[in-house]
């Protein structure tokens, strides 16, 4: 009987040291596992995101690319899903109101994992509060789909060039816009082999040296006017240059505008001719009567017309003012000889 509780009393320490090591190894495999600690080292946090793309249970989450946390829980919140996540207490500092939740990955074909940005300059986020979410990187589906879209994009491209779309495609199928454009290859090689030769005006330019020293001197004359523009010689530098000039010349265009103006409303004379009608019809009148003056002087009609053409009449004249230009002159040589005043008295 004694011999049996002894080795009872055997197995039952057995049981209990196999029972401590499971428990120690179980511990330890637990902190050597990386999933944050025990449960009163990590918290919680949540995210909300349109589209999870494949992330699991149990997914890792990653501050700044280091495994902090996994995945604890994912479930609908109306149309978009929220992403529940336990990660180390000692990140809090870390995961602020600035940081940034991304899905990611943890190889390019391997499961997703969340990414989180750490912003230590922000408000750390509460047990359970929500950290805002960014656009997700591009993944592979995202790379295939438009690198599918492109390779459309350039088999349409290469239909249209083969069926002689475009200009390019005119260029492949369009033997005419061939010739056109090997014509004007080869005029531009003409034109190049005649400058190279010295041909032309561009050719002399690059080929003679008097004709560049001329076009240099014509550019410093160019200078050297604007030169003088600038420091306001000559009329033209005057009148860039010289405020009183230009104020005179504002006060002459002004004037003339108020001219002008006058003319147009038909103050003054001038004014009037242009404006009034009566008036120009009264000169317009006049004009037409010393035109027929003329017209009758150039025909000989009456006197001042017969003294233009009869000669006779002319010479009478003439001759008669000879006689009184004699008479003037006795007159005043002897007066006493035609001026003989007698006076008688009663």
């Amino acid at each position: 009987m004694p011999r049996t509780r002894s080795l009872a009393w055997a197995e039952l320490k057995i049981g209990v040291v196999s029972v401590v090591a499971l428990g120690l190894a179980a511990i330890l495999i637990f902190l050597l596992s990386g999933e944050g600690g025990f449960f009163w080292q990590r918290y919680g946090i949540k995210a909300v995101f349109n589209n999870i793309a494949g992330l699991n249970s149990g997914s890792p989450v990653r501050v700044a690319g280091v495994e902090v946390g996994s995945v604890s829980g994912i479930q609908f919140a109306g149309d978009r899903v929220e992403v529940l996540m336990e990660v180390r207490r000692d990140q809090m500092s870390r995961i602020t109101d600035l940081s940034t939740a991304t899905l990611g990955s943890v190889s390019l074909l391997g499961e997703s994992a969340v990414d989180i940005t750490a912003a230590a300059n922000g408000r750390p986020i509460p047990e359970w509060g929500y950290v805002r979410t960014g656009a997700p990187p591009s993944s592979l589906n995202d790379v295939t789909a438009k690198a599918a879209d492109g390779i459309d994009k350039l088999t349409a491209i290469l239909t249209d060039i083969r069926e002689g779309r475009g200009t390019v495609g005119q260029l492949f199928t369009n033997e005419t816009l061939y010739r056109e454009l090997n014509g004007l290859i080869v005029s531009a090689e003409g034109v190049a082999r005649a400058i190279n030769e010295g041909n032309g005006t561009l050719g002399r330019l690059t080929k003679d040296p008097s004709a560049a020293r001329a076009l240099e001197a014509s550019l410093q004359n160019l200078q050297d006017v604007t030169a003088r523009l600038r420091a306001g010689e000559g009329s033209l530098g005057k009148l860039l240059n010289d405020d009183a000039l230009a104020k005179s010349l504002t006060s002459t265009t002004t004037n003339l505008d108020t001219l002008t103006s006058r003319l147009n409303k038909g103050e003054g004379t001038a004014g009037k001719l242009v404006t009034d009608k009566e008036l120009y019809d009264r000169l317009n009148s006049m004009a037409d009567r010393l035109d027929k003056v003329i017209a009758g002087l150039q025909k000989g009609d009456g006197t001042a017309g017969q003294l233009l053409h009869d000669k006779q009449l002319y010479e009478n004249m003439n001759n008669t003012i000879l006689e009184v230009r004699k008479l003037i002159m006795s007159i005043q040589a002897d007066p006493r000889k035609y001026l003989n005043v007698r006076v008688s008295l009663f």
